[in-house]
């Protein structure tokens, strides 16, 4: 694999960096308070960055993301890509491109995720599909015009979805145990449906980080399905590895803060980036912040490559949690008192790193979700192997030596070992 930029995901990179340094200043951020910067995101837009999302592929969105994260930018980018640009360009008809990517890309429409624990309900009607559903925090519903929604189809029956996010924040991780309790039987996986956010109810709702949440209400709303069976998947893979992505570098933007603080402030009559207690923090919240930025890259690549991913999605996804979180306490705490003032810039990557922790995870139901998802993996590995050794090698080898063997039972290995049953071997 190579993570390399492409000339042309470099100069987006550069370019949104640009953008961002000029516009997302701390004196703009304190007067916009929490609502999204819509002089930035016009600017974001008639440089066509949204836009190139479809040809820079998502290691070119997380590159972008990370110079958002860096300046802790109140702008949609993230949710309007993956809940928007990218679905509707991969998985939608072509009459559903031709008619919703020309508002996504130029940013007149905007559009987010009700991705979390909650499922909504889908019914097909004479005049089309209708969702019934409450989510209770939406990112970026209060700017949004479009909401991808997951849903469960009425003959399914609604409910929540293992592993798919907590039940405060509509995020895009896992309940702690969620992945475990899917084991108890199989659920079908939620169809995608997009939904105008005009025909719905929406309450504002303020979260840790600015990002104009709202409480989304959906009584019969009509909506339209997007893609069919493993969209649901591919996007929730998508979102987890963009907001790593935003996540890498909103702790970026920590350390690099910390950085330009400890080599001027002094302490004992020097600097305190010349004591090894700082040294060693700060060395610690780089590999923190440089796991999360690979395992991004690594996911994003995969996906990019159309590789097997949702593992290594769920890999960056815990890190972000799990690392962001460590990385921005240390931020605060390397800063000393200055460090607890809400006004200080620092403080900022502080509520973002924890925004992103809760709508990503949390951590341990992240971590139960990938050890579910390897055990899975491993199951239908041994189960290939049983097949093949039962077709190639059980039969034929045993008779070439003379020792005929019996194979009582007629289930795989794999599949008699995941129903708790052991088939004997005589001979």
């Amino acid at each position: 694999m190579d993570f390399t930029p492409t000339v042309e995901q470099r100069a987006a990179r550069e370019l949104a960096g640009e953008i961002f340094d000029d516009l997302s200043t701390h004196e703009r951020l304190s007067a916009l308070g929490t609502a999204m910067d819509a002089e930035l995101w016009k600017a974001l837009c008639a440089a066509g960055l949204p836009a190139a999302v479809e040809e820079l592929g998502l290691v070119g969105l997380v590159l972008l993301l990370e110079e958002q994260g860096r300046t802790t930018a109140q702008v949609p980018l993230a949710a309007t890509c993956v809940y928007g640009v990218l679905p509707v360009a991969v998985h939608g008809t072509a009459e559903q491109r031709d008619r919703l990517l020309p508002a996504l890309r130029d940013g007149t429409a905007v559009a987010t995720g009700a991705f979390g624990s909650r499922v909504a309900t889908a019914r097909r009607t004479a005049d089309g599909w209708r969702l019934s559903g409450i989510f209770p925090a939406v990112p970026w519903l209060r700017a949004a015009t479009h909401v991808l929604v997951p849903a469960q189809l009425a003959e399914a029956g609604p409910g929540q979805v293992a592993g798919a996010g907590p039940g405060q924040v509509a995020g895009v991780g896992p309940e702690v145990g969620a992945g475990r309790a899917a084991q108890a039987g199989p659920r079908a996986e939620p169809r995608c449906f997009l939904a105008e956010v005009r025909a719905a109810g929406i309450e504002a709702v303020e979260t840790t980080a600015p990002w104009a949440a709202g409480r989304l209400t959906l009584d019969a709303v009509p909506a339209e399905p997007l893609g069919g069976e493993g969209t649901h998947a591919d996007v929730l893979g998508r979102a987890r590895t963009a907001f790593a992505g935003l996540q890498a570098g909103v702790c970026g933007g920590s350390l690099e803060r910390v950085v330009r603080h400890t080599s001027v402030r002094e302490q004992f009559g020097r600097p305190l980036s010349t004591h090894q207690g700082v040294l060693m923090r700060a060395a610690d919240a780089h590999m923190d912040t440089e796991a999360i930025r690979v395992t991004a890259y690594e996911a994003a690549w995969r996906y990019d490559q159309g590789l097997p991913a949702a593992i290594h999605a769920l890999t960056t996804a815990w890190w972000a949690c799990e690392a962001g979180k460590r990385v921005v306490h240390s931020g605060q705490h390397l800063h000393g008192g200055i460090g607890a003032d809400v006004q200080h810039p620092v403080h900022r990557h502080f509520l973002w790193g924890r925004q992103l922790d809760a709508y990503l995870g949390p951590a341990p139901g992240l971590l139960a979700e990938l050890g579910d998802a390897l055990t899975v993996d491993a199951l239908i590995a041994d189960e290939l192997a049983a097949d093949e050794r039962t077709a190639d090698e059980l039969p034929g080898a045993a008779l070439s030596a003379g020792e005929p063997g019996e194979l009582l039972g007629d289930a795989p290995l794999g599949a008699a070992l995941s129903a708790g049953e052991l088939p004997e071997v005589a001979g």
